[in-house]
């Protein structure tokens, strides 16, 4: 975000994110469905990291926002978006045209977690981008061995085939030989339904 169009509190090299353990501590009496998503998912899934991570990302569902809300409590929260980054105040629903929000340490003047709002429910998933594609939120969240909840490689490569970045291509390798067989059939049909052109397809 270079270019931003409006930004409110510290610069993105800010960025010094909990770990998954340290999320898991915050979020674990939220008594909502949470997950880590992105890179660090891949690696939840994987037992290891496989590369460095310069945030850490989380969804839930948009129905759940205030009540992650007030699990982050001693934190400012930034509604994410269109080049803005904009402080919510304390009380603020997060924007309808929103779904990213990242959680300031105000003492320490450190990003530390990235929110995604996504549709859906305790009972259902939904790909955010096109919800025709969604499944039981009990098939598409995963648990490490300490018990930290992840979005599974496949609606998280979903996700990353819209960018080709060398850090999505670098989580794509690394899963692709752990991935059931179930598990590259769904996600070869949701890509072909919203990538049908994508070079993933044939690899799959």
């Amino acid at each position: 975000m270079t270019d931003a169009k409006h930004w409110d509190g510290p610069p993105i090299e800010a960025w010094e994110p909990w770990s998954p353990e340290q999320v898991n501590a915050v979020l674990k009496d939220a008594g909502v469905p949470w997950a880590v998503v992105g890179g660090w998912a891949i690696d939840l899934f994987l037992g290891r990291e496989t590369r460095h991570h310069e945030d850490i990302e989380i969804e839930i569902p948009r129905s759940a926002f205030d009540d992650v809300r007030l699990q982050l409590s001693g934190y400012r929260l930034h509604a994410v978006g269109d080049g803005e980054v904009r402080r919510l105040g304390a009380v603020s629903p997060l924007p309808v045209d929103k779904h990213q929000c990242w959680v300031l340490d105000e003492a320490a003047g450190k990003w530390r977690l990235d929110v995604m709002c996504i549709p859906g429910d305790a009972q259902i998933w939904r790909y955010r981008r096109d919800e025709r594609i969604n499944a039981p939120r009990e098939w598409m969240i995963g648990r490490s061995d300490s018990g930290i909840p992840f979005l599974v490689p496949e609606a998280v490569l979903l996700f990353k085939a819209k960018y080709g970045r060398e850090k999505d291509e670098a989580d794509f390798a690394a899963a692709l030989p752990e991935m059931t067989d179930q598990a590259r059939d769904w996600l070869r049909n949701a890509l072909s339904r919203v990538h049908p052109e994508h070079a993933w397809l044939g690899r799959l």
